[in-house]
């Protein structure tokens, strides 16, 4: 017997899950075999502070501390790549990003593959680090089991139903039960209310895809920092050796298990190459996931007014994991009763209460 059950096992579900189990028994039911599985295990997560609309960065300024005493950060920077062709969103992003500038010489000092006949200056922010990812989902799943918690994989729950005070889930062979049920779905959060007899969001999955390349020119790409085109057309960034390389698109799509679509990865690839002088000539491995965005863009977190003991931990976007400890601890504490450290217009801001 649970006193919650938190269905998925993403970063939304695991760190809302840790934070619930100070005080509750917490039981995680995830669809897949292994946590993460979806867009928790194929992102190319960055803390950056100034990232999201006002609410998120609330979130990240809320996080930073927990990520970096947890060790989950490592230095790695971003760097704005500009052409004569992208000035004017050039110039935005610069101001809207706070970025200090970089001629040529200083962007080619740090990633020496650029076309100094193409690129024309440059943004830099420091403060921009790489997230553990698995480390930090592993972490919450064991705050988890350690507060005698359980965290349940391969169990793809095929319905939900009040009776009383109890939510009972019904997943793959077993019922469980509890009278509150979190919705961390993520791109199923919408499909996981409906089950439930819950209006949903309007939450609407996008597809982003991913190439991972080998190192250009046999650089060591370690110490390079991650690479953005104005508007966010593409980037670029440093895992284990090699280069991520997305398109950065978004495209909407139905709740599945994503695969890259190759001809959009070859346009984020081309413009990629436009910037640097070491073409791509061949790929080490593809793949894509799925970014929930509510309809403003901005995470569903906390108690639906409609419907006693239903939570959302939802619509984390491109945010998850940055914001990941802020968002599970707001979760825990609009479930207990007690005060955010965020400032009420901000709790407000995130609460699916602005969409009923």
């Amino acid at each position: 017997m649970s006193d919650i059950l938190v269905i998925g096992g993403g970063v939304a579900g695991l760190s809302a899950a840790a934070f619930l189990s100070e005080t509750a028994k917490v039981t995680v039911i995830e669809a897949e075999t292994g946590l993460g599985y979806h867009t928790s295990g194929r992102s190319a997560a960055l803390y950056e502070e100034s990232y999201g609309a006002p609410s998120v960065t609330a979130l990240n300024r809320a996080a930073k501390g927990y990520l970096f005493d947890g060790g989950y950060l490592s230095t790695r920077g971003l760097m704005l790549v500009g052409t004569r062709d992208n000035a004017d969103q050039f110039d935005h992003d610069m101001v809207s990003m706070g970025l200090d500038p970089l001629d040529r010489d200083e962007m080619l000092a740090q990633i020496p593959i650029l076309n100094p006949e193409v690129v024309t200056r440059g943004g830099w922010h420091e403060a921009a680090w790489d997230i553990d990812t698995d480390r930090l989902l592993q972490d919450f799943a064991r705050t988890v089991r350690a507060a005698g918690g359980a965290v349940r994989t391969g169990l793809r729950v095929s319905s939900i139903r009040r009776d009383g005070a109890e939510w009972r889930v019904t997943a793959g062979e077993e019922e469980f039960s509890a009278p509150l049920l979190v919705n961390a779905a993520g791109s199923w959060a919408d499909g996981i209310a409906r089950m439930a007899g819950v209006a949903p969001l309007g939450l609407q999955p996008y597809r982003r895809s991913m190439a991972r390349i080998p190192a250009p020119g046999g650089h060591d790409v370690s110490g390079w920092p991650m690479m953005f085109g104005p508007g966010e057309e593409w980037y670029a960034k440093p895992d284990a050796g090699a280069l991520l390389v997305s398109p950065a698109e978004e495209h909407p799509m139905d709740p599945h298990d994503a695969f890259a679509d190759d001809m959009v990865l070859a346009e984020g690839l081309a413009r990629y190459e436009a910037v640097v002088t070491t073409p791509v000539n061949r790929l080490l491995t593809s793949w894509a996931g799925l970014r929930t965005f509510a309809p403003d863009r901005t995470l569903v977190l906390g108690p639906d007014p409609a419907a006693p003991g239903f939570v959302w931990s939802a619509g984390q976007g491109g945010y998850g994991f940055q914001t990941s400890a802020a968002a599970g601890r707001l979760v825990a504490d609009l479930v207990g009763g007690r005060p955010s450290e965020l400032d009420p217009e901000i709790v407000a801001a995130l609460s699916p209460a602005r969409f009923r």
